[in-house]
């Protein structure tokens, strides 16, 4: 199974780059997150001409998610089940040949002084809960997409500066830890453990891509019966270098599932 994970940063502006990659690439599994559009006008005839499957849910101008599967997704749902805020247009999940997908758009937390950074903490822990309650790590389970979270020093090109930063301040990280502690592996460091890779690049920062100056904020986890049995993992900078391209890429990982 290849497993991929993409925010696009908006479906329907990017969705011929979304095509192409599919064609050339054809994953089993792809995860978008900021689709940005409500549900009436995702371009889903477009997907499912290419072969896909598709379930998603979404709202105007923010937020969004959507599981892209060439095998029938079953068990679908969306959001956190804890009866607080279910957030579902930031998860969903599915069975897909026998895997379970979580894909996830961790709120961003704006800034560490924000009650929003204080939700993105509570998050996470909420996250772990629903991971246990929903699965074991006995279990094939995959958690893909945008954490909004660099989780070491590795992970970020400039991590002296970035302290105080809502996606590698120390509290951010230890929330991540702790949910990643339930039973994950990061399958894409298992085939890099080297620096200097990344998948977000700020529109922002000029030259950030030549310069390879970024950030490893989308991740592909994975239980441990997955992890020993993965083939590989990488980072597509195909997508980021088209013309308006999202400020994301696309992370892939190939396991034996």
């Amino acid at each position: 199974m290849i497993i991929a994970t993409f925010n696009v940063n908006s479906i329907r502006s990017r969705l011929e780059i979304v095509l192409e990659w599919l064609r050339v690439r054809r994953p089993d599994v792809l995860c978008l997150q900021e689709t940005k559009v409500v549900d009436e006008l995702f371009p889903a005839e477009p997907l499912r001409a290419a072969g896909y499957q598709v379930v998603y849910r979404g709202q105007k101008a923010y937020n969004g998610v959507a599981l892209l599967s060439l095998k029938e997704a079953t068990d679908v749902r969306f959001g956190l089940d804890d009866g607080g805020p279910a957030d579902g247009t930031r998860l969903v999940a599915a069975r897909v040949a026998g895997v379970n997908i979580v894909n996830t758009y961790v709120p961003q937390g704006r800034d560490i002084e924000n009650e929003m950074y204080a939700y993105k903490l509570e998050w996470f822990a909420r996250l772990r809960k629903y991971f246990e309650k929903n699965y074991t790590p006995r279990g094939k389970v995959v958690w893909a997409g945008d954490f909004n979270i660099a989780p070491t020093a590795m992970d970020v090109h400039n991590p002296e500066r970035q302290a105080n930063h809502v996606c590698y301040h120390a509290d951010v990280r230890a929330a991540f830890a702790r949910t990643m502690e339930w039973g994950f592996t990061d399958v894409f460091r298992k085939h890099h453990p080297e620096p200097g890779q990344y998948t977000f690049f700020d529109y922002r920062q000029r030259d950030s891509v030549r310069l390879n100056q970024g950030w490893r904020v989308d991740h592909i986890l994975v239980t441990r019966s997955l992890a020993d049995g993965s083939v590989a993992a990488g980072i597509d900078m195909t997508p980021r270098l088209k013309p308006s391209p999202s400020d994301h890429t696309v992370l892939w990982a190939e396991l034996d599932a």
